[in-house]
Parts: structure tokens; sequence; C-alpha cells
């Protein structure tokens, strides 16, 4: 019975790594874990503090079982994880820093996925993890956390062209990543379990970068992934969303085009552009049908 416990606790744990790139493959979510080990090992422990904060944190919040075990509670615990073990050293203040945002993630996603349910709200995506990390990351430096330490790109040299590389970060950047080599090995976990999902994720990638320059926008910054990774992440959710290749390609566009507005903010972009220009393509759908029901009403009165 203990193994079993731990073995199903190690599926929940992964998928949640997996619906980052909105997936619940536990196989997507190995995959990811062994790319973090390869491409920045002092991150593998936060991914892991916070898919497993996240769903234990669900249950005691009491939310619903069969989300837990889907992962929706432990994509934004990673990604919170992620995000505090690259900007501060590990320390007993940075484990109560992440299980503090796990916590908060944990309630505003069941606060989201109520709304989305009962409401009809939009989907959050990966809204719980950008909000908290706005207040989070901060939280962390006035409390005087040690900044984090980071190496050097070692499969950059030999990762052919920039722009070849910038595909493969593009796509590792999502979960922080900045070693062509790991953007790779999470390329090829979204390849095992969704092939028009690694498409549409490495279409998104590679937009950014005509995009960026069409744009005006900072080319070193396009080429290490920055823009690749929400115009890879809005590819590949507006993809599952609709049949039409049209929402995916706008979806992408906005994405890269939006980014530099929260610099404007003073606020870190994240995962922010992504889940903007989703919103903005959903949202846009919702009020055109609407607007065109009640045009259609309208005439069908006039006619009757």
């Amino acid at each position: 019975m203990p193994l079993q416990s731990l073995l199903n606790a190690s599926r929940i744990l992964l998928r949640g790594i997996s619906q980052v790139f909105l997936q619940g493959d536990p196989r997507l979510g190995l995959a990811c874990l062994l790319a973090i080990a390869v491409g920045a090992p002092p991150l593998l422990a936060g991914a892991l503090l916070g898919g497993a904060l996240g769903p234990l944190l669900a249950r005691l919040l009491h939310c619903a079982d069969s989300d837990i075990e889907a992962g929706l509670y432990g994509y934004n615990a990673v990604l919170i994880g992620m995000l505090l073990a690259f900007r501060f050293a590990w320390s007993p203040g940075l484990v109560s820093l992440v299980a503090l945002g796990c916590l908060a993630s944990v309630a505003l996603q069941r606060l989201f996925l109520h709304g989305l349910r009962r409401r009809r709200w939009l989907p959050p995506y990966t809204l719980g993890f950008v909000l908290n990390g706005w207040w989070l990351v901060p939280l962390g430096a006035w409390l005087g956390l040690a900044p984090a330490a980071h190496g050097g790109c070692f499969s950059c040299a030999w990762s052919g062209t920039a722009e070849l590389a910038a595909l493969a970060l593009g796509i590792g950047e999502i979960i922080f990543l900045g070693e062509p080599l790991a953007g790779l090995l999470v390329w090829l976990g979204l390849l095992l379990v969704s092939r028009p999902s690694a498409a549409w994720a490495l279409a998104g990638a590679a937009a950014s970068l005509p995009l960026a320059w069409l744009l005006g926008y900072d080319w070193a910054s396009a080429l290490a992934g920055f823009y690749g990774l929400n115009a890879a992440l809005a590819g590949l959710a507006l993809a599952l969303r609709y049949r039409s290749v049209w929402p995916p390609l706008l979806g992408m566009g906005l994405a890269v085009a939006l980014q530099p507005l929260f610099g404007l903010l003073g606020l870190p972009a994240l995962t922010a552009p992504f889940i903007l220009a989703c919103l903005l393509c959903i949202g846009g759908e919702r009020l055109y049908l609407r607007l065109a029901g009640s045009l259609g009403a309208r005439l069908g009165r006039r006619r009757s």
C-alpha cells in the first residue's frame, strides 16, 4: 500500500510538471525533469518541491481529487519553485518562500477553476504562477535572501547557429532552462506525447524570431528564447482549443507584440504575454459570437 501511494504521488507530480505544457502525461514530466537535471541542476529541487507541495496543499484545502490527479494544482507550484530557485540561493528562507507561494497558487487555482466551470471565466493557464511570481520575488529580495549563482551555457558552443539554438531555447525557457540541449530534451518529450503540440510549440518558438526582428526588439533577447517561450505556449494552447490555424498564429503574434508592455509597467513578463494573448483571442471570439447572436436576433424580430 505505501508503494502504491508513492507511485500515485509520483504520477501526480509528473503530470503537474507536464501541465506546464498543457499536457497531462507523466512521460513529459519525466522528460522535463531530465532536462532540468541536464540544463539547470539547482532548479531541480525547486521543481520537485513545488510539484510535491502543490497537490499536498490542494488536498489539505479539500480541492477536487480529479483536478489534483490531473496535475492542475501542480504546474503553477512547479513554476513558482523553479522561479524562486532561479532567483535565490537555497536556504531555509527560500524553502519557506516556496511553500508560501505554493499555498497562494493553490488557493488562486481553486478560485480560477471554480469560475471557469461555474461562471464561464476565461481559462487561467499559468496566471496563478504569474500573479504570485510578481510579489514573491520582491518579497525574497526584501527578506535578504542571497541571489542564486548561475553557471555558463555548456551546450551553446556546439548547438549550431544562434538562430537554431534559439528554437530550443524558446522551448526550454518556459521552465527557465537557458541550455539548447535542455530545451531539445523538453521538446522531444513533448513530441513523444503529442506530435501536434510539439509542432505548434516549435512553430511558436520559430515565429518569434522574425516577429521580434520586424518589431525592432532586442535581438539578443530573441536569440535567448525570451520571446519564443510565450509564442510557443500561445501556439500550443490555442491549437489545443481551435481546429483552425488562425487563432494559434494570431496568438503567437500577440504574445510577441505584447511582451514589452510588461517592461513598461515595471513587471517581469514571465508567461504573462502568453496568457494575455490567449485571453484576447478567446475573449474576442466570445464577444464576436455574442454580437453576432444579438444582431441575428434583432434581424429575426424585424422580419417577423
